[in-house]
């Protein structure tokens, strides 16, 4: 039995210790937001935020958060969708397929963090390593510079 706090919360669960994060947020928290995509954290759909820093939880065992850190999935960056970066996306239709997007606004958040008002450079940097199939670049990085001026 592993104590995790999962957006806020702490919860009992019951898990392998070498269970993947992405499958006890998905499976065991029911958690669904947080996406599968490729499985060796080279996509960036299963991004979620450990004590504030991205990390791609297809290829992180439970055990490796599980002594107290916090961890937030989308579900956890606002209830309502009133996160800055949430707004932003939606008020430049960002999202096409929508499957990379949690992963992508994890990210963005994780940087707007970190760098109130990032340049281009900063925005390629960090979101990097979040793979869209429908090549929707030019909206994220207009989302995450919006979200700036919201935040």
């Amino acid at each position: 039995m592993l104590t995790l706090n999962i957006n806020g919360k702490d919860q009992e669960l019951d898990v392998p210790a070498d269970m993947p994060l992405l499958w006890v947020l998905r499976d065991v928290a029911h958690l669904t937001g947080t996406k599968f995509g490729c499985g060796m954290a080279q996509c960036g759909a299963c991004t979620v935020h450990i004590d504030g820093t991205p990390l791609r939880a297809c290829i992180t065992p439970v055990t490796a958060v599980a002594h107290g850190q916090k961890i937030l999935t989308i579900e956890g960056l606002s209830l309502d969708g009133s996160h800055p970066v949430q707004q932003a996306w939606a008020e430049l239709d960002v999202v096409q397929c929508g499957y990379c997007q949690s992963g992508q606004i994890m990210s963005a958040a994780a940087l707007l963090a970190k760098i109130p008002q990032p340049t281009d450079s900063d925005i390629d940097q960090a979101l990097s390593g979040n793979i869209c199939r429908c090549g929707t670049y030019p909206r994220i990085r207009a989302a995450v510079k919006r979200a700036a001026q919201l935040g």
